[in-house]
């Protein structure tokens, strides 16, 4: 195991949106492809269902009516039905949304902060210059910059646990392409490493069930094949990076990854090739 204390792990997404597959894969198709809007539930044997993102909901439809917010359903059309919502899943499953006690925030692009407001009990775990990145943007820049500040609750910042350089860390096992992680509940059972490169801040989270260990790697990369292949995106994705510099070597760092420990199960949030093979169909 990598991490101190097994979970269980459901692998879930809520609406999907539609791109030309060659910007995020070189070599790609140039017709739009699926990209799920992935998000994990976890559950913690202490600290019960915890999120890691929450994909879409119907308020990204309500903070895209009006320009200039609604040019990013434009330029990226997103597929949702309500049933799918993260709040929904959770509820069919048996959790009521109260009972969520934090939301981990890779980043804080809409389709991955979508259903925040639905969990009104929840804390939001996220890197400090992650939200720095985009809090004070106008509206214009946070739409160039994927952000709806309309998607998070009025009282976010007093509900957040924001992770920062003096944030308590733990030693990852030998090997690994990272030095120590971010321990996100102190306890060794979720632990954060910074992904920069597709946004400002993003990070990822290793976590480990009974029988496998688990990379939730956010949008280092938008399909498996990217690293598997090593296949980066078109030079066009850059324009929408905050470093391609950092992007460069976080997908190298999966490359590696990949090769040295091919069981440990890397999931892009985007990816459907892993949510058809890890995830539960949306059953809880």
């Amino acid at each position: 195991m990598i991490t101190e204390i097994p979970v269980e792990l459901s692998i879930l997404s809520a609406g999907y949106c539609l791109h030309p597959e060659r910007l995020t894969l070189r070599g790609g198709t140039l017709k739009p492809v699926a990209f799920p809007a992935g998000y994990a539930l976890i559950r913690h044997p202490e600290y019960g269902p915890i999120l890691f993102d929450t994909g879409y909901s119907a308020r990204f439809f309500q903070e895209t009516a009006s320009l200039p917010a609604s040019l990013y359903r434009k330029i990226t059309p997103v597929v949702y039905r309500e049933e799918e919502s993260a709040v929904r899943r959770l509820q069919a499953g048996g959790i009521s949304p109260e009972e969520v006690r934090y939301v981990v925030l890779s980043h804080f692009h809409a389709d991955h902060i979508g259903g925040v407001r639905d969990f009104p009990q929840a804390q939001y775990i996220y890197l400090q210059k992650s939200y720095d990145a985009v809090s004070g943007l106008g509206p214009v820049r946070a739409t160039k910059a994927g952000f709806l500040p309309g998607l998070l609750p009025d009282d976010f910042i007093l509900r957040s646990i924001p992770v920062d350089e003096a944030s308590a860390k733990r030693a990852l096992p030998q090997g690994l392409p990272f030095t120590d992680a971010y321990d996100l509940l102190g306890d060794g059972s979720l632990l954060a490493v910074e992904l920069s490169g597709h946004a400002a801040g993003m990070i990822g989270v290793f976590v480990s069930t009974a029988q496998h260990d688990y990379l939730l790697c956010a949008d280092t990369v938008w399909s498996s094949r990217a690293f598997r292949e090593n296949r980066k995106p078109h030079l066009a994705a850059g324009l929408i990076m905050s470093s391609r510099t950092e992007y460069h070597r976080n997908f190298e760092r999966l490359r590696q990854l990949h090769e040295q420990f091919p069981k440990l199960r890397i999931v892009p949030s985007h990816c459907r090739e892993a949510l058809a093979h890890w995830g539960t169909g949306g059953v809880i």
